[in-house]
């Protein structure tokens, strides 16, 4: 549910799957993102049961698949009828709630080149080295869709908010060959509202481009594809009534006002927002190092975001004993 590889494992300093709770923090993949959150939705509604609570609204629990590719088991659920007036996602944005994420595409570029022995690898063509220039181009292409004169409103405090990540790259199989194909993956990123097409479009622009002005590349273009990852980005107004009954018991249970929160990646929130007509934002615990060696979350947190889902499913639902 909502997890990634702990790979490679020899970096972390606590073992990815022995949840080692040391000064009030649980180690381990997954423990933020986002095994804290579900444990604190469960315990919510548990705790309701076992205090006798009965509501005069249905409460549905929903964990699913493939959130972290895709969305497809959030999708699933929604096709299948399960449907509500609000939804909560409990992601691990430290007791903050979210009013907008990005939108985020997968590209899987293919780059060939002239394999031969490596005896004569200064007569062929390297794909890797080849791929290279092309990665150059992305992060060319990243600097220029963060410029602070296009930023959507609710992303102007944010630094860097589109990140073009490469995250894959597959070049070569044997060290005296030199490499006849390579490939590399990108995540791409853009704001709400921002159409997909266009996005995607832009991308393989400026990679063609960029082939150009190498002499192989531009009789050699490499292959551009679209796959798995296809996410429009969202908005959630602060003034929904969810938004509203969760900064209330936020404010009820810490004393505090809740922050809000603008994601540089995605959730399924947008499946609810975009597509089912049902307000959905993200609250749940604090943590660190997500998809990244000694993973954590604050078990103190994640207690608070129990308490504060608890008291939110009360007064949105109402209490009948």
């Amino acid at each position: 549910i909502d997890v990634v590889p702990a790979t490679p494992e020899h970096h972390w300093t606590f073992d990815p799957w022995d949840g080692e709770v040391t000064n009030g923090r649980m180690y381990g993949r997954g423990a933020a993102d986002m095994k804290g959150g579900v444990a604190a939705m469960v315990n919510a509604v548990r705790a309701l049961r076992e205090s006798g609570v009965e509501l005069r609204g249905d409460v549905t629990l929903e964990t699913v698949i493939e959130e972290e590719c895709t969305g497809n088991g959030a999708l699933a659920a929604r096709a299948r009828g399960y449907g509500a007036d609000a939804a909560i996602i409990p992601e691990p944005f430290g007791r903050r709630l979210l009013e907008a994420q990005v939108g985020v595409m997968w590209a899987r570029v293919t780059v060939r080149g002239r394999g031969a022995h490596a005896e004569r690898a200064s007569a062929s063509v390297n794909a890797v080295l080849k791929a290279c220039r092309l990665m150059e181009a992305v992060k060319e292409l990243e600097e220029r869709v963060n410029d602070p004169a296009d930023r959507h409103p609710l992303f102007t405090d944010i630094e860097h908010p589109l990140n073009y990540n490469i995250g894959i790259v597959r070049g070569g199989d044997w060290a005296s060959s030199v490499p006849e194909e390579c490939v590399f993956e990108v995540r791409l990123s853009c704001y709400p509202g921002e159409d997909l097409e266009e996005v995607g479009s832009r991308f393989s622009t400026h990679l063609l481009e960029a082939a150009k002005r190498d002499p192989w590349l531009s009789e050699n273009p490499p292959e551009i594809s679209f796959y798995a990852f296809r996410a429009e980005g969202c908005v959630v107004d602060r003034g929904e009534s969810i938004m509203q009954r969760l900064q209330q018991c936020h404010q009820e249970v810490t004393g505090e006002e809740p922050g809000f929160f603008s994601f540089t990646g995605t959730t399924d929130a947008r499946f609810f927002n975009l597509y089912h007509g049902i307000p959905a934002t993200c609250y749940g615990p604090a943590g660190a190092n997500l998809h990244a060696p000694d993973e954590w979350v604050d078990l103190g947190s994640v207690r608070e975001a129990t308490e504060v889902l608890a008291l939110t499913i009360m007064g949105w639902c109402g209490v009948a004993r």
